[in-house]
């Protein structure tokens, strides 16, 4: 689909600054080179970098405009989702760019992929057989048309589009499209297993008062920040849905050898219900002890917060402060572990002491009246360093100041 001579084009222009070179560069009237497709597979593959590892390392991979990239799922949350499906057909329908149907795409002999942009399913298209996925038929439909001529299947995928006809990006499950809600028992008509990508913005309550049969919710975190709910919905479900909650680290391009990246990919999963989370009792504390736990952002989303306690034996401070205490380290805590160095009530005195040499510091709030920028102006502490505030407040309605040190290695999330 390029000709050489662009192909080399993009080679030697990879890393360069794209709206500069879009600026600077002139063809000539007899160059073979297809600027606008260059520009556009340049700025795809810097897109991508850090988000589709081993793509972007696939010269041969083609890019199409940016909101596609912006839009599909990462490695990481895509092998994530391939670990939860297997069988003998499958099928996406709302294809995109096709990273989610590439890495699913193994687990399956057959696999349909769907996209009613023509476009993005002839991109899809070449870049399967880059990647030597031949079982995957393309289809350019839509695909909800798609679904009520189609043969049953084992397992359905939908990634609705959550931006309105204006663009503006929606959270509700009803203004994505397609409507999930309306089509909900023709998917389950057509496959016993149908995997729901949505916002993870989206609140989990309303979520599960909208679907049926959700037999499992798992909350996907990428480098601790929150990236996908997915909605499992099997056909005769009729159960409590489990809330599995996971995060990983994504894979790197430098320095290492590609083999050895992937295998930094981590996946740590906690699941709860929400009727263990209802039913649990927990007492809350107002004694700071000497380490310090803040829940990763799958935990955080899942709302689980006393189960959370009780399952690792820690201390929470506060009903609403969503920080916990032990005297103990807990190294597998599945979130950022710290050391408590020094407790301030905000009298001046107080502060003075703990803030003692100290012009530099992390700042988080949890429970607390001021913003992160009011405190730190009144504070007078610039961002950064290696020391860690934490403004809060415990059990008792009396506000702290926590001075803390990272113990996490290399602050990577667990």
């Amino acid at each position: 689909m390029l000709n050489e001579v662009t192909r080399q084009f993009i080679r030697e222009h990879r890393s360069d600054d794209v709206r500069q070179l879009a600026l600077q560069f002139k063809p000539s009237p007899d160059s073979e080179i297809d600027l606008t497709a260059a520009l556009t597979q340049i700025a795809g593959r810097q897109a991508i970098a850090h988000k589709i590892l081993s793509w972007y390392e696939q010269e041969e991979i083609l890019y199409p405009a940016r909101l596609p990239l912006e839009q599909c799922s990462s490695e990481a949350a895509a092998r994530y989702k391939a670990s939860l499906l297997s069988g003998d057909s499958f099928v996406d329908l709302t294809g995109g760019f096709g990273a989610d149907t590439a890495f699913i795409a193994p687990r399956f002999r057959q696999i349909h992929y769907v996209e009613r942009q023509a476009e993005l399913a002839a991109i899809a298209q070449y870049n399967f057989a880059v990647l030597g996925l031949n079982h995957i038929q393309t289809h350019n439909a839509d695909g909800v048309d798609f679904l009520k001529t189609m043969q049953p299947v084992d397992c359905l995928y939908v990634d609705p589009a959550r931006r309105s006809t204006a663009g503006k990006k929606v959270v509700r499950i009803e203004d994505a499209e397609p409507n999930i809600v309306a089509i909900q028992d023709l998917l389950l008509d057509k496959a016993e297993n149908v995997l729901i990508k949505l916002s993870p913005m989206l609140d989990i309550h309303a979520a599960l008062k909208a679907l049926k049969n959700v037999k499992q919710i798992h909350i996907v975190s990428v480098d601790n920040e929150c990236k996908e709910l997915l909605f499992l919905l099997l056909r005769d479900f009729t159960g409590e849905p489990e809330i599995i909650c996971v995060n990983m680290t994504s894979p790197q391009p430098l320095p290492q050898p590609l083999s050895t990246r992937r295998g930094e990919i981590e996946e740590r999963g906690n699941t709860f219900s929400l009727s263990e989370e209802k039913n649990t009792s927990i007492s809350y504390t107002s004694d700071v002890k000497e380490y310090l736990y803040e829940p990763n952002a799958s935990l955080m989303k899942s709302g689980c917060y006393k189960s959370l306690g009780l399952r690792y034996a820690v201390d929470k401070l506060h009903p609403d402060s969503h920080l916990y205490t032990s005297s103990h380290y807990l190294p597998d805590f599945p979130g950022r572990v710290f050391q408590v160095e020094d407790v301030s009530s905000f009298n001046k005195k107080d502060l003075k002491a703990l803030l003692h040499n100290t012009n530099q510091a992390n700042i988080s709030i949890r429970n607390f009246p001021l913003t992160v920028e009011q405190l730190r102006k009144q504070l007078k502490i610039k961002e950064g360093g290696e020391i860690f505030l934490f403004a809060t407040t415990l059990a008792n309605g009396q506000h702290l100041l926590l001075k803390t040190t990272n113990m996490n290695t290399l602050a990577q999330y667990l």
